[in-house]
């Protein structure tokens, strides 16, 4: 990972680069005339740049739950070094190029790989324990992040493998948990932990702590959050550095290379479908609903069949909280709807997904981690990994009703069986719709909804969201409600630290300098 600027003096030059996955940030201001690069937008606000909201990414944050899907920020004006790019810039002819010095390569039947699936496990496993040993390299202690899914499981039994098990109870794992509630993933940490005697550290987000912390966070992600379940990664971010370690491992691309996500099922049974594989597609829709007892990635299946028109009228009839004249001055021009969503095959769907999807992941990552002055490595975003399952065919990564199938395959005998036989996935767990109702929360959440600034922005449906945040107490009011809720609220406070203030030259404070060193 990397994010770097060289000077050459000798062409007047200067020459970016930014890794293949955009693990590391690299943002740049170019107007024809000044040129400003930083690894962080606060940086390049210090200039005289304006700050201006950058609508269509509103737009699409707010009506697609999407963000960080395109080169551009939330700032007009201010964009991102593409990931898998060089940029070169000519100061004396005030030019900007951009050169892509990498991309994924996807399986294709007519270039079927020939090694049998032993040998594709074996292969998989040895490339994922060197990626896990390589990052092991440091002259400070390394501790990992431990959810109790598979991806962060497998990297803490890896380093306990590569040990043979020796110092493995110095090595400090960092979990969050909540105990009594359902999304609570302490029976599966708890698995890891005795299986590779590792020192556990928990930490239990709530409300309370996230109003006290709330500002902190929009300061350091810079853009708009579409959620506030980020807010449990730097929780368990804090508390590493409160226990002295400056370096983490983490378990991020998992999911998007090994199709970790259920709804990747609905790609699935369509590439079978399109493919003709009747045979196949219902003995997978057999597995699949006798493993997870549901029909929503079998419905989903069908929706990826409809006209595009239809799909995007589903989308706009349950997007009520955003303002109409708003929905109809974007919802021709935004394109990523269109493109994300016409995947015709597994693999299709999991490189949409590296386009789109995961950069925001990696940015909340870098943004929580960097905050307390923390390093973290991703041993699933080695790029031998990536091209190696980017080479696979699909039914590798979903079969018999299983995700990540070929993954799993290879870690047995190094995962307990409770992860490997674990279907669910929980991501950024985070008890939001409890929060929203206890009496500090509600409060500050009225506030925001009931303030001028907000009635004015024109993004939202205001008496919708009152409406709706009104009946937060009764039964019917649900995980999404309280989504549509949290995002207009992190919008309005990303304004109010980040735009409203334009004319003047913003200050901003660190809040958390006793982690600065």
């Amino acid at each position: 990972m990397w994010a770097f600027c060289i000077y050459d003096k000798n062409k007047n030059l200067l020459f970016l680069s930014r890794d293949r996955f955009g693990i590391k940030p690299l943002y740049y201001h170019f107007d024809g005339k000044n040129f400003i690069f930083a690894s962080e937008i606060k940086a390049i606000l210090q200039h005289n740049v304006k700050r201006i909201p950058n609508d269509m990414l509103i737009f699409d944050c707010l009506f697609y739950n999407i963000v960080d899907h395109t080169n551009e920020t939330f700032f007009k004006g201010i964009n991102k070094v593409p990931k898998g790019n060089s940029a070169i810039f000519n100061i004396k002819e005030k030019t900007l190029k951009m050169e892509k010095y990498w991309e994924i390569k996807v399986h294709k039947e007519d270039n079927e790989n020939t090694s049998t699936s032993v040998n594709k496990m074996d292969e998989i496993k040895d490339i994922f324990f060197d990626s896990v040993k390589l990052r092991l390299r440091s002259d400070v202690p390394v501790g990992s992040c431990l959810s109790g899914g598979i991806d962060s499981s497998s990297i803490v039994c890896a380093v306990a493998k590569l040990t043979d098990g020796e110092n493995t109870h110095n090595l400090n794992t960092f979990s969050a948990v909540f105990p009594g509630k359902e999304i609570d993933e302490s029976k599966y940490i708890e698995a890891v932990v005795e299986n590779t005697s590792v020192k556990p550290n928990f930490v239990s987000p709530s409300g309370e702590k996230l109003m006290k912390d709330l500002m902190d966070l929009i300061y350091y992600q810079e853009e708009p959050l579409p959620g506030v379940e980020v807010y449990t990664q730097f929780q368990v971010m804090k508390l590493a550095r409160e226990k002295g370690l400056k370096v983490l491992l983490d378990g991020q691309g998992g999911d998007e290379i090994l199709a970790g996500y259920l709804y990747f099922f609905g790609y699935y049974f369509k590439e079978l479908l399109k493919k003709g594989e009747l045979l196949t597609l219902i003995k997978e829709m057999m597995y699949y609903y006798k493993k997870h007892k549901r029909f929503y990635e079998i419905g989903m299946m069908l929706y990826l069949f409809l006209p595009y028109s239809f799909k995007r009228y589903i989308f706009k009839r349950e997007n009520k909280y955003v303002n109409k004249s708003f929905i109809n001055k974007y919802l021709k021009k935004s394109t990523y709807f269109r493109d994300f969503i016409d995947a015709n095959s597994l693999n299709d769907s999991l490189l949409k997904h590296f386009e789109y999807k995961l950069e925001h992941l990696l940015k909340y990552e870098d943004r929580n981690s960097m905050a307390f002055s923390i390093e973290t490595r991703l041993p699933f975003l080695d790029y031998r990994l990536v091209e190696f399952l980017f080479s696979l065919q699909s039914s590798l990564k979903i079969k018999n009703g299983e995700t990540k199938f070929i993954f799993r395959e290879a870690m047995k005998g190094i995962l307990p069986n409770e992860i490997l036989e674990r279907q669910d996935k929980l991501g950024f767990a985070t008890p939001v719709n409890e929060w929203i109702k206890l009496p500090e929360v509600s409060e500050f959440i009225e506030n925001i909804i009931n303030s001028k600034s907000f009635e004015k922005r024109g993004y939202f449906d205001v008496n919708y969201i009152k409406k709706l945040f009104h009946n937060k107490d009764k039964r019917g009011f649900i995980w999404s409600n309280c989504e549509f809720i949290w995002k207009v609220v992190l919008l309005e406070l990303w304004f109010r630290m980040f735009i409203d203030k334009q004319n003047e030259k913003q200050k901003f404070t660190n809040y958390s300098e006793q982690f600065s060193a």
